[in-house]
C-alpha cells in the first residue's frame, strides 16, 4: 500500500564552526556526547522519527561549519525539506552569523520563508554571550521555531527534530504527501 511508505524529509543542520551541530547530531542518533571536538567534513545520518503518529524517513545532514564568507553549497539547499540553525549561547559571533545563513538559505531558494528552527547549544556551559529571549526573538522574526539544548545533558536535542518536522508539516498542504522541497535552481 502505498500509504503504508514512510514519509522521507532531508534536514541540514547549519551554523558556524564549532557550535555543536555534530553533538548535537550523534546524541539525537547515536545517544551519546562526543568530548573532543573533530571538525565535520559532511555526514548524513538518517533516523525513523516519530511524529504526531506517522513515522518519518528523516536524512539529517551533519555538515562543516560554515563562516560569512562561505558560499551555501547547493547541496545544502537543494531538495532539503527544513533547516536546523545552530549557534552556541557562549558565543556572540555564532549568533551574529545565524541571520547570515538563514538570508543566504532564502536568497539561494528565492522564497520568502523556510521551514526552519533556530537552535542555542551548550547551555552546560557557564559562560553564555547570548540570551534566550534573543534567540527566541531572531526565531520570531524569522517565522521559526526555536529551543536552546545541550547536547552533554540531552536537553531538547529530541525537540529539535520533532520541531523541526513540525516547521515542515505546517507548510506541507494536507492532502500533499511530500513537502515541496526546496525548489532552487542553479543557473
Amino acid at each position: 500500500m502505498p500509504g503504508d511508505l514512510l514519509k522521507r524529509r532531508k534536514i541540514a543542520v547549519l551554523g558556524a564552526r564549532s557550535v555543536g551541530k555534530s553533538s548535537l547530531v550523534l546524541q539525537y542518533i547515536e545517544n551519546h556526547f562526543v568530548e573532543g571536538y573533530y571538525p565535520t567534513i559532511e555526514a548524513t545520518f538518517s533516523k525513523s522519527i516519530k511524529y504526531r503518529g506517522i513515522e518519518y524517513d528523516c536524512d539529517i545532514i551533519d555538515t562543516a561549519g560554515q563562516d560569512e564568507y562561505s558560499i551555501l553549497n547547493a547541496k545544502h539547499a537543494i531538495g532539503i525539506h527544513g533547516f536546523v540553525l545552530v549557534y552556541s549561547v557562549t558565543s556572540r559571533n555564532s549568533f551574529n552569523m545565524i541571520q547570515t545563513v538563514y538570508d543566504k538559505i532564502i536568497n539561494f531558494c528565492g522564497l520568502s520563508s523556510i521551514p526552519c528552527v533556530i537552535v542555542g547549544a551548550k547551555t552546560d556551559l557557564q559562560n553564555r554571550q547570548v540570551q534566550p529571549d534573543e534567540g527566541e526573538n531572531l526565531a520570531k522574526e524569522n517565522h521559526a521555531a526555536w529551543v536552546e539544548t545541550s547536547a552533554k545533558t540531552n536537553q531538547n536535542v529530541g525537540k529539535v527534530f520533532e520541531l523541526c518536522l513540525q516547521e515542515i508539516e505546517k507548510r506541507t498542504p494536507a492532502n500533499q504527501a511530500e513537502p515541496p522541497a526546496n525548489r532552487c535552481v542553479i543557473m
